[in-house]
């Protein structure tokens, strides 16, 4: 079986339904035990667990085909090379973008906007053009553009959110202004689950004559996208959120700005000829892929597209959006129990604080009943500080979460109250 194909027979996309029981035996790894209990796994939003699939995937791509890419002409570097490729086209036609070669091949999302931050604001901006953000923000998009900022003389500014998490569009707005040359948004909060409205922020920021970035890992994973229809200008995510392995991601651009900028990194398959005076450099996407890749792994991705299109990211969006609800119905009966983040549509996470025990408690204990929650400031230290809270405990949905595991997380965190009280 190709490495980079799904096997028709596991498909799980039902005429009748979302089968959630035939997606979680998709997952070798929710029929363990923690601690002798069944696992609750509720911190995808840090990183999803992977289908059968994708480990199939990343073992056959190193058991039957492995060879560095582009680089030989026997069979075993052809057939790498042609899996390896394939994925372009495949997480084109995922996000809707125009060819494969707008498809830049990276080793994650944080590195994605660091190439956009390097590649593209370090060379155009001067003293007192100014970079645009939410407070709601994951460190991968504060840190690069404090990084251009302080090197540059731009100013990196922030809009926030209401109290609830919803945006407000007033206060994005008043913050564009003719010196804003970069907008640079999550697709959804990793920790308020707020859906950014994407295409309306792309006119705006275009019509100031801005560029549109959008961190997607949190978006992709939870809805279909088109970055077309969104008109960003750069759309980025990370395989591993999307069930797929670590160390990859993808760095979508516009093709005539990705025309436009220089390599990120020097060395092999980016170049076109080198001599010792100078280098030329490939055309886009592989301008900006020096050095062996992640081969494997990102075949292994390509399987994981091809996995969650088999569902239906509509399905996956429906039943998720179910999930969410009933985990906001369930939780709010916790006592002493503070849902951070409520905004309608919101999507992906639920965040929450108990005025009994710090998060970090929290996760600790219900631990021992195997629930996995995240707790800390979840890499966005700026909105914890907007909230004046010290972190969150953070639970988070997939494609294969149930109503019950909400359930065992609400009875887990009763007894955190009954320790603590």
């Amino acid at each position: 079986m190709d490495a980079n194909a799904v096997d028709t027979s596991m498909t799980t996309n039902m005429t009748g339904g979302y089968d959630i029981e035939k997606i979680r035996s998709d997952f070798p790894i929710l029929s363990r035990k923690i601690h002798g209990k069944p696992l609750v796994y509720l911190d995808s939003a840090a990183s999803a667990q992977k289908p059968k699939v994708v480990i199939d995937a990343l073992v056959s791509a190193y058991c039957d085909t492995y060879s560095n890419v582009h680089r030989g002409l026997h069979f075993l570097s052809e057939a790498s090379t042609d899996a390896y490729e394939a994925v372009r086209g495949k997480v084109a036609h995922f996000i809707g973008a125009k060819s494969g070669d707008e498809i830049v091949l990276t080793a994650g999302a944080t590195m994605a906007l660091n190439m956009i931050a390097q590649c593209w604001a370090l060379p155009r901006l001067k003293a007192g053009d100014e970079i645009l953000i939410s407070i709601a923000e994951h460190h991968a998009n504060i840190v690069p553009w404090q990084m251009v900022a302080e090197k540059t003389g731009a100013v990196l500014r922030a809009f926030p959110v209401d109290e609830d998490g919803s945006f407000n569009m007033t206060a994005f707005t008043d913050m564009i202004t003719a010196r804003t040359k970069i907008v640079s948004v999550p697709h959804v909060s990793n920790v308020l689950g707020t859906v950014f409205p994407v295409a309306e922020m792309a006119k705006i920021a275009h019509d100031a004559n801005a560029l549109m970035v959008v961190d997607g890992c949190q978006g992709v994973v939870h809805m279909p996208v088109d970055v077309q229809a969104l008109d960003a200008d750069f759309y980025v995510f990370s395989a591993h959120k999307l069930y797929g392995p670590n160390g990859v991601g993808i760095l979508w651009g516009k093709a005539e700005i990705l025309a436009e900028l220089p390599p990120f990194l020097g060395g092999g398959d980016m170049i076109d000829r080198v001599t010792i005076e100078k280098s030329t450099y490939a055309l886009p996407p592989h301008r900006f892929e020096a050095g062996t890749p992640a081969i494997a792994e990102t075949i292994a991705l390509g399987a994981a597209v091809d996995y969650v299109q088999s569902i239906g990211m509509e399905a996956i969006r429906s039943h998720e959006q179910d999930i969410l609800s009933y985990a906001h119905q369930r939780l709010s009966a916790v006592d002493g129990l503070r849902l951070i983040g409520t905004a309608v549509g919101k999507s992906g996470v639920v965040s929450f604080t108990m005025d009994c025990a710090h998060p970090h408690d929290i996760s600790t204990i219900i631990d021992n009943d195997g629930v996995a929650i995240r707790a800390g400031h979840h890499c966005a230290q700026p909105l914890m500080d907007f909230y004046d809270l010290p972190s969150t405990a953070r639970a988070s949905v997939g494609i294969y979460t149930t109503r019950e595991e909400f359930d065992a997380l609400a009875i887990s965190l009763e007894k955190v109250n009954r320790i603590f009280a």
